[in-house]
């Protein structure tokens, strides 16, 4: 069984920047396909960014593209989202999720608080 834990959130002012980490336990991420999605109070879930299996596609929501970069190191069994220039918008638990595809899931972390607030 895949676990995922996310880390990385916390409160942060506007114009800032934070690094999301998702650590695997568990199996090897090497053939997964690895989202990230947010789900601020009050709307829907919504992804944010992928990363293939390979690593040399990404995808982005145009709300956080150009800000945000999603990257994996499969030998630390760990994929990350840079966050730069965040905005309150950015306000949201953020999950990582897994599976055969960018639009295929089948294992979600539990999420990660991140707070844009001056």
């Amino acid at each position: 069984q895949l676990q995922l834990v996310e880390s990385g959130g916390g409160l942060v002012q506007p114009g800032g920047s934070l690094r999301l980490s998702c650590a695997a336990s568990g199996r090897t991420l090497d053939h997964y396909a690895i989202s990230w999605f947010r789900q601020a109070p009050g709307k829907e879930r919504e992804r944010v960014s992928c990363i293939s299996s390979s690593g040399d596609v990404t995808k982005y929501v145009d709300s956080v593209r150009g800000r945000f970069t999603i990257s994996r190191d499969n030998a630390k069994n760990t994929v990350y989202l840079q966050m730069n220039s965040l905005k309150p918008e950015d306000t949201a638990v953020y999950y990582c999720a897994v599976g055969p595809g960018c639009y295929l899931i089948n294992y979600w972390g539990k999420g990660t608080l991140v707070t844009v607030s001056s």
